[in-house]
């Protein structure tokens, strides 16, 4: 008798690769013997041969993507939690054009950013060195001396993607909030391989979406008359959200310089690094996305138990409908993305063009008032990290795990999910590789970046973490994360006087971190810090002292070793 086995493996495009397993009994029948044995064995085979056909036509885009690199459009929402969007289970918040582009690409479930915070992050992703080798370790404006007001500027030594992409003919924009550096310094965009920036250079500045300018370029464009500083409420403690608008709204213009851009290069090969500044406090969005939401959400009792209108108390400026306000900047920022996308198809950009969409890091943390998070977002209302445990600025899943949606059509599988563990790293290697850069100068991509190059995995092919990740935290009481395969080990506290003890999770089983395993796993642990310590390097402006002092030996025992 003849048993004929087939199983589709949904990794690859369309309706998959089946294949056929052949399992002969001892007797044997023949097609003569059995007509319609002879019709099953002939549909299969028939349709054995068409897979084979989508997967080698999957191989040969892969295959001409590399020969002729695609266009990048890299979209950065800025404290976009994890569950804040239709495609990860959000359901008050309307995100049509991000849960499409789900659809026609592939969902990340644990992808995480460069750091919890956002100038580190930016730093992680521009340069590819995870946060434990990186040149910005966290949030503080510099106050050295070296360069005021705004972050620490990226140095001459520092190589971004963009640099690697230009050696391979990309013209580069970015558009949006920067923060790794100010005009005229050396961590400036223009001087950092981008051929055109427009935007927020510094962070402070990016606090208000009706500030008194823009940089473009190098240059600082007045855009209001009238600004609004992020920071500033009304005397009187107006909640009036007409109060806190001005005449020029900086995302709706950021948006036209990007979609300029794309329009100017269409026959060209550009990197289009696209930072949005939604959904960041303060809350400003616009009117009509705040009539879109229930005006019932903020009223106080049954049925949503609001709280009524945010008057300031968690910093930023005051709203009478918090929560209104804050799913319009998501939807708002779901327009945007639309719109880039629209402007793809409508100079037959699609299909040569791979679109990354992601956040730097979790939504907004909690404040004073256990009503409200920092300005007034209503993370707990909307569940913005879609279950996990804590905000932007920890160490816990909602802080640094967040969205990833990836679509490159013909050669990712439209429609899929990915639960491979990558990182802001990562992207460097992927990029580089997909633009077919194997270098910069005399270092190579290996050399460069600390990640992994994800093609196969978002393809839905077997893939390998080439090292765990990495984080050193120096802001908040500083903390060092090593994710391994399922372990995640965490410890807290690092620049205090009083380091808190390693904790360990096994987030296979316990993506919520409630259960410390550290115990039970004590060598677990201590391989996870040797990892941690093997792959990190001395900051002199963010400092680790707990680990400065081990590396510091390690490097002169290293050193004398070599004499």
């Amino acid at each position: 008798m003849l048993h004929i086995r087939a199983t589709i493996n949904r990794g690859f495009r369309y309706s998959g690769m089946i294949r056929i397993d052949w399992l002969h009994a001892p007797s044997l029948l023949t097609a003569k013997e059995c007509p319609a044995m002879a019709v099953i064995a002939r549909s299969f085979f028939a349709v054995f041969v068409v897979s084979l056909f989508v997967v080698s036509q999957d191989d040969q885009c892969l295959a001409e993507a590399q020969d002729r690199p695609p266009n990048i459009v890299f979209i950065m929402a800025d404290d976009l939690g994890y569950g804040e969007l239709g495609c990860y289970g959000q359901q008050k918040i309307e995100t049509p054009n991000l849960d499409a582009l789900a659809k026609q690409g592939v969902r990340l479930t644990q992808h995480y950013c460069g750091a919890p915070v956002c100038a580190p992050s930016r730093c992680v992703l521009m340069t590819g060195r995870h946060l434990a080798k990186a040149e910005v370790r966290n949030n503080r404006d510099s106050g050295n001396g070296r360069i005021f007001p705004g972050q620490f500027p990226l140095t001459d030594e520092a190589v971004t993607i963009a640099e690697v992409l230009k050696t391979k003919g990309y013209i580069n924009g970015a558009f949006g909030k920067w923060g790794l550096g100010p005009s005229r310094t050396s961590g400036s965009p223009i001087r950092q391989g981008f051929d055109r920036f427009y935007g927020y250079n510094g962070q402070r500045n990016a606090h208000s979406f009706y500030p008194a300018f823009l940089d473009s370029n190098e240059r600082e464009v007045r855009i209001n008359k009238y600004p609004i500083p992020g920071h500033d409420r009304k005397p009187e403690g107006s909640v009036d959200a007409d109060d806190y608008r001005a005449e020029n709204y900086a995302p709706d213009l950021i948006l036209k310089e990007a979609i300029g851009f794309i329009k100017a290069n269409k026959d060209k090969t550009f990197f289009a690094y696209l930072p949005f500044t939604e959904p960041h406090v303060a809350m400003q969005p616009p009117q009509s996305w705040i009539d879109h939401y229930p005006s019932q959400w903020d009223q106080p009792g049954e049925p949503f138990d609001g709280h009524g209108a945010y008057r300031g108390q968690n910093g930023y400026l005051p709203h009478p409908r918090p929560r209104a306000a804050y799913a319009a900047m998501i939807s708002d920022l779901d327009e945007h993305v639309g719109q880039v996308l629209q402007t793809l198809d409508e100079f037959g950009l699609t299909d040569h063009t791979i679109v990354v969409f992601t956040s730097d890091n979790g939504p907004t943390h909690e404040g004073r008032d256990p009503n409200f998070h920092i300005g007034g977002a209503a993370c707990k209302f909307f569940d913005s990290t879609g279950g996990l445990k804590g905000y932007k600025g920890s160490a816990d899943e909602g802080g640094i795990r967040v969205p990833c949606l990836v679509r490159y059509p013909g050669v990712i599988p439209a429609g899929t999910v990915c639960d491979f563990p990558s990182y802001f790293p990562d992207w460097f290697a992927t990029l580089s590789s997909l633009a077919g850069a194997d270098g910069y100068q005399d270092q190579s991509i290996a050399d460069l970046s600390d990640g992994t190059v994800l093609t196969d995995a978002l393809r839905g092919k077997d893939a390998e973490r080439q090292s765990p990740m990495i984080w050193e935290f120096t802001g908040y009481g500083g903390y060092v994360v090593v994710r391994d395969g399922k372990w995640k080990a965490i410890r807290r506290d690092v620049v205090r006087k009083n380091p808190e003890p390693w904790e360990l999770y096994d987030l296979s089983s316990d993506p919520g971190e409630t259960n410390d395993l550290a115990t039970e796993f004590p060598e677990r642990v201590q391989a996870m810090e040797q990892v941690f310590l093997d792959n990190r390097t001395i900051e002199p402006d963010f400092p680790n002292p707990l680990y400065d002092a081990q590396t510091a030996a390690k490097e002169t025992s290293g050193a004398k070793g070599s004499n």
